[in-house]
């Protein structure tokens, strides 16, 4: 058997839903796994527990080499973010660290097969990629909130500091205090609170929470699902082109050319329809 058809061969494996749903399934197992291995087990259990962790490294790494070995591009293959962070996972879960000072960071690894469910299903890695390219956005209104927390925190520890020092004895214990309110944890008893020496206080808290609860986080939302809906466009046009499937815009643009060419027809034949008349004039 030659590398090419190897590689075709490798490449149809990977490209099989059995074959990703039973990678899925392992992942899932992995991580069940490693929570097991957090109760106290019966000799035989755990002696079966770490046969059953060997094999699923073996697995992991079968599934690696495929998807390698099946890459047209062997270059692109790393070029892949993912990719690097399975490879990285799989080749570390191949060091013999269990039985050493390393065995935490052993544990640590096994937790983190289960990102591995990112990088195998798509719509996983979209979520995930929009959550990435919204943070910039996201920056500058999260800036924005703490410029509010701030203001807001400052004026709670100038107003409100001798009624309960715990709460708002300066300005960082102020700021927990102020993140409380705002994830309404028990916020009605720190207004009530204030309400007794500044019955009008209620409007501090009203006011904050508006601007925190309401106005930011929708906008934290609406960033994010704009994000969202840009990469849900990407990755159908990226399955299309998969797919060799055209994609709406490519449509459009073979009726702009259809209609390009019909008036560029119908201004043909009028010309000649002209045409023959006057020669027959």
């Amino acid at each position: 058997m030659n590398t090419q058809s190897l590689q075709q061969r490798f490449m149809i494996i990977r490209s099989n839903k059995v074959f990703e749903l039973f990678v899925v399934a392992v992942i899932i197992s992995s991580a069940l796994l490693v929570g097991v291995k957090t109760y106290d087990l019966h000799p035989l259990a755990q002696t079966a527990a770490i046969w059953l962790d060997h094999l699923i490294t073996l697995i992991f790494l079968t599934e690696i080499t495929i998807r390698f070995i099946g890459e047209e591009h062997k270059r692109d293959f790393f070029k892949n973010p993912w990719n690097i962070f399975d490879t990285l996972i799989v080749t570390i879960s191949l060091i013999p660290i269990e039985n050493t000072d390393m065995a935490l960071v052993a544990r640590l690894v096994r937790v983190f097969r289960v990102l591995r469910m990112v990088s195998i299903i798509p719509e996983l890695r979209m979520l995930l990629n929009s959550l990435v390219k919204a943070l910039p956005q996201l920056g500058y209104v999260l800036l924005l909130m703490f410029i509010i927390f701030y203001i807001y925190a400052a004026m709670g520890s100038t107003l409100f500091e001798k009624i309960n020092p715990e709460l708002w004895g300066d300005v960082t214990i102020s700021l927990l205090t102020l993140f409380r309110v705002m994830t309404f944890e028990d916020w009605t008893d720190v207004m009530y609170e204030t309400m007794r020496v500044y019955p009008l206080s209620w409007t501090y808290y009203i006011s904050f929470i508006f601007f925190t609860a309401f106005a930011f986080l929708n906008m934290v939302i609406g960033i994010v699902v704009n994000v969202m809906n840009d990469e849900h466009n990407k990755l159908l046009k990226q399955k299309a082109l998969d797919a060799h499937e055209p994609t709406i815009e490519d449509i459009y643009h073979k009726l702009e050319a259809m209609e390009a060419l019909l008036q560029q027809s119908t201004t043909k034949n009028r010309r000649e329809q002209r045409d023959k008349v006057l020669e027959e004039d």
